[in-house]
């Protein structure tokens, strides 16, 4: 019996894993094109779950969808729901480090005139500070989007190895 709860539990954390690369992949090219884009917000729409990281995702995906949409009047729904979805799953999971990476690099990339900014510093502090805690993957995901980052300086992306 405990074989079996040991494989079903196994193949689980196996198919949550892969979901949760498949996301960090897409995501980590969205921001460079529409098609990047287009990809990230497929795969996210795709993810169901009720994983607070895979939540962040599908709320990082929202807001993304208003770069790509064509109809204007859309834009800043998609803009305020995702961005509203974003702060609830950081809300109830504040020490979360890929929550917290997933809302910076929002706030980097958006529009300052949109005016959804105003965690940057905390979240880069809090990367910095809980980074050694972090598994080996997590750890690589993170300086890689470190090293393309507006908001860390080079000594705080050098402090990341």
């Amino acid at each position: 019996m405990k074989l079996i709860v040991s494989f079903f539990a196994g193949l689980f954390l196996f198919f949550q894993s892969s979901d949760l690369e498949a996301l960090r992949n897409a995501y980590s090219k969205a921001n460079s094109s529409n098609e990047g884009a287009k990809n990230f917000i497929e795969v996210a729409d795709k993810k169901s779950s009720s994983d607070p990281i895979i939540t962040g995702y599908k709320a990082a995906a929202e807001i993304l969808e208003a770069k790509v949409t064509t109809e204007k009047n859309k834009r800043k729904s998609f803009v305020k729901s995702g961005a509203t979805n974003l702060e609830n799953v950081i809300k109830t999971n504040p020490n979360n480090i890929e929550l917290r990476l997933i809302r910076m690099s929002v706030q980097e990339n958006i529009p300052k005139i949109v005016g959804y900014s105003k965690n940057l510093k905390e979240d880069k502090m809090f990367i910095i500070d809980n980074y050694g805690r972090q598994n080996a993957a997590l750890k690589t995901y993170i300086r890689k989007f470190a090293a393309q980052s507006k908001t860390m300086n080079a000594a705080e992306k050098n402090s990341l190895r």
